[in-house]
């Protein structure tokens, strides 16, 4: 292992940090230096502290944010930017200009030279806007994850703090966002917490590995890190390259891919509709934000939805549920809805997790916020907390559950906002973004119990960027493009996921 000391940026010297309520430490008499210019990737379970390690290092914890902590010693960066898991909590102003001038007025920048400044910041993260006035609410979180490193990459700090800058992007806006980190981090200090690791396991120079209890477990060259620890990264559920092309050949899957075949050979005739969509169309205030000319959902699909950021697939699944003003023509087994009724609730059959988890929370505790929708229903409370306990073990929510929900790493939070929508036992599952934030360990996990929801009866609609989500998992593709429905491609099973192999239709047909 590299001897860290000399140079040294930042560090701090036999950490111990505790939530309130939690029985045990998040870290015990850690250690943990950085050198000035290190590219530091932090790997790790979903939950071990990494997170919080950064809110450490950068002074967050415990200056904005009070958790007792005690070390023996610490050095924090002079000049640091943080870009945050959950970019809602990054900002500071409504509007989209008014954050990156906010930024610019800290740094004393003249008025008149802000204007180019802006739009070269907002273009080097791809986020060209027609227009820069516009409210960051009305923006994807896609969208506000390339504002927030927008408005830390002007800050010119000399440390970068990025936890999961990526998670919510499309394919083609990580490689953009990490290509705008590397042309401006050259020379910086980068400390990383990331899952999707293949557009920087080749450019940063160190990896230091955690366990799911927060211990450092191996500190190093990339390279040797992933060679001589593949065991253990795997026994953590840690994604790393290939994680994929071993678990397409792994037992569970290939009893999933076994169980489709079967499932297609049996189905004699077509299934149940639940939904038909015709010339619907969803809003965001008067603005047409998605328009479906025509689409139908059988039941036991899993449909997967694709596009660009803000493209309207979130708005898609907010529509359905009845949570925007809709027009059209809206069927939902076999009853058509009236979408002139100001008035109604979001339909019964149908559960949501939404793409920020917070959202969804409506109680002060883990255990009560999955059992919320099983009192709704009458369990008795022994079959309650019976649920309950068995949700959070398969979700891996090892915590006090009498621990808020906000107060859960981001991938927690996740985690907890599907376990709530799966005791909800509703007929179709809307879920946006369901896997990010997670280890590979979690995603796996998720995926599994929701492709055993599905051969139950159960219908899956999923927005992802997750490409290997789609080809190994999806039943239907849907793609959405400026907010139109424009393609939708049907596979037979998993194992005929390929391009070549699958049949489209659309307004755009495309062979």
């Amino acid at each position: 292992m590299n001897n860290h000391q000399q140079n040294s940026i930042m560090q701090v010297s036999n950490l111990r940090l505790k939530f309130p309520g939690e029985s045990s430490l998040i870290f015990k008499d850690l250690s943990f230096t950085v050198s000035q210019g290190e590219k530091v990737l932090l790997l790790g379970p979903s939950g071990c502290g990494k997170s919080t390690l950064l809110q450490v290092l950068s002074g967050i914890i415990p200056h904005s944010i009070e958790v007792p902590l005690k070390c023996d010693s610490i050095q924090l960066p002079e000049s640091w930017g943080f870009v945050f898991q959950d970019p809602d909590t990054q900002f500071c102003m409504p509007y989209v200009d008014e954050e990156l001038a906010f930024v610019l007025e800290n740094l004393n920048v003249p008025r008149d030279k802000m204007g180019p400044l802006i739009g070269k910041a907002l273009s080097s993260v791809g986020l060209p806007l027609p227009e820069q006035h516009i409210l960051i609410q009305t923006l994807s979180q896609g969208m506000k994850q390339r504002l927030a490193l927008a408005s830390v990459l002007l800050l010119k700090p000399d440390v970068l703090f990025l936890d999961e800058p990526s998670s919510l992007l499309d394919p083609e806006g990580t490689i953009q966002i990490w290509d705008s980190v590397k042309e401006v981090a050259a020379e910086k200090t980068v400390i990383i917490v990331e899952h999707k690791i293949d557009h920087i396991a080749d450019w940063v120079n160190r990896v230091v590995l955690f366990n799911d209890v927060g211990e450092i477990i191996a500190d190093g060259l990339p390279e040797e890190i992933f060679d001589q620890y593949k065991q253990e990264i795997a026994e953590y559920g840690i994604w790393y390259p290939q994680v994929w092309e071993d678990y397409l050949v792994s037992t569970n899957f290939k009893e999933i891919n076994t169980l489709r075949r079967q499932e297609n050979l049996s189905r004699l005739k077509p299934q149940k509709t639940i939904i038909k969509l015709q010339d619907f169309r969803g809003y965001r205030g008067k603005i047409e934000k998605i328009n479906i000319p025509q689409a139908e959902i059988d039941g036991g699909s899993w449909i997967t939805i694709i596009g660009d950021n803000g493209a309207g697939k979130s708005t898609l699944l907010l529509s359905l549920m009845h949570l925007l003003r809709t027009t059209g023509q809206y069927e939902l087994n076999g009853n058509l809805i009236n979408l002139q009724n100001r008035k109604k609730s979001p339909p019964n059959e149908l559960s949501l997790v939404f793409q920020n988890p917070e959202l969804q929370f409506v109680t002060n505790s883990v255990f009560d916020e999955i059992a919320f929708s099983l009192r709704l229903i009458g369990l008795s409370e022994l079959e309650i907390r019976t649920r309950v306990m068995s949700l959070l073990e398969l979700f891996h929510l090892n915590v006090n559950e009498q621990r808020h929900p906000f107060q859960l790493s981001m991938g927690q939070k996740r985690r907890l906002s599907v376990a709530t929508a799966f005791a909800h036992g509703t007929t179709m599952l809307l879920l946006d973004e369901p896997t990010f934030g997670q280890d590979a360990r979690n995603t796996f996990a998720i995926l599994e119990k929701l492709e055993q929801l599905r051969s139950g009866g159960t219908t899956i609609m999923m927005v992802t960027h997750d490409r290997r989500i789609v080809e190994n998992f999806a039943t239907e593709v849907w793609t959405i493009d400026q907010g139109k429905l424009v393609k939708m491609c049907a596979s037979q099973n998993v194992s005929e996921q390929k391009r070549e192999e699958k049949h489209c239709a659309g307004i755009i047909h495309t062979t």
